[in-house]
């Protein structure tokens, strides 16, 4: 077999290293069974599913039937945009809240994207807020600092 499609294939494995690095992790707590979950049991199959998918779609990339394409160059301004905008809403999360610091993750995080949006940045950022907003803190009643610290909850 020949290796086509090298972007699959290198997700392919990607995929199966993070799925198998999973899997172990999670022996480290108590399996329990299907009928009670223990701690372990949801990771350690998430991370097996993973693997086998990785497994498919690295094994599909060296199909005959499958598209012919090339690695791109790594894109390290787009990695550091997105892992310093994570950074820094973890460091500015107790100061500004969960409404600004979201809406200041998903914004900053937009602009590493090539078609960046102001418009588009901006409603998503508030469609995120909304989201956390009726998943975390009314729907499993999580409690976080919602406005800027100098403000006042």
């Amino acid at each position: 077999m020949q290796l086509k499609n090298k972007q699959d294939f290198w997700s392919g494995i990607m995929f199966v290293a993070l799925g198998v690095g999973f899997a172990l992790g999670a022996t480290n707590y108590s399996m329990g069974t299907a009928a009670r979950m223990g701690p372990g049991y949801f990771p350690f199959w998430l991370g097996v599913l993973l693997a086998l998918l990785g497994a498919i779609v690295a094994l599909t990339a060296m199909s005959p039937k499958a598209e012919e394409t090339e690695v791109e160059r790594f894109d390290w301004k787009i990695t550091i945009v997105i892992i310093g905008s994570v950074a820094l809403c973890g460091i500015v999360f107790d100061f500004l809240g969960v409404y600004l610091s979201v809406f200041l993750l998903v914004f900053l995080s937009s602009m590493a994207s090539h078609q960046f949006s102001w418009k588009v940045a901006g409603l998503t950022g508030i469609f995120l807020v909304l989201f956390v907003w009726l998943a975390f803190i009314k729907g499993l009643g999580l409690i976080f600092p919602l406005w800027p610290s100098f403000i006042g909850n």
